[in-house]
């Protein structure tokens, strides 16, 4: 189980320089040469992994398993975005976080995010029972 150190309250940011490797264009050709979605999701993600992983007991992980997300402004490639996460309720091995997002300029997204803390070794045996399937 979560230490109890992983309470309400606690708070992470991260940042990342974008780049052409972030544009929404990776994902279709005709679509605005901007910070895609898909990459603010990621890192939304990313910020509250690092922000779960120093309070998780060893043997466990966390996994994503849900966001409600709202891509408010667009960001130009070059411009640096912060995501700030906090965690706003522990349910058991459910965590429910929120999250704003920042350019250099504004306010570019907000979102609810739901980890799950799992045991790594169960949810690794599982994964490897559903490969095993294919070859069957």
């Amino acid at each position: 189980m979560p230490r109890n150190t992983l309470q309400a309250g606690i708070k992470h940011e991260l940042s990342l320089t974008t780049g052409p490797e972030h544009s929404a264009r990776r994902f279709f050709e005709n679509l605005p040469d901007v910070f895609a979605t898909p990459f603010l999701s990621g890192l939304m993600e990313q910020t509250c992994a690092e922000l779960v992983q120093k309070h998780l007991e060893p043997g466990e992980q966390s996994v994503g398993t849900a966001m409600d997300l709202k891509h408010l402004a667009p960001t130009p490639l070059g411009m640096k975005v912060t995501v700030k996460a906090q965690l706003t309720k522990v349910s058991g091995r459910q965590l429910i976080f929120h999250l704003e997002a920042y350019d250099e300029v504004e306010k570019i997204g907000e979102a609810t995010h739901y980890r799950f803390i799992i045991n790594a070794e169960k949810f690794n045996q599982r994964v490897a029972e559903k490969a095993q399937k294919l070859s069957d």
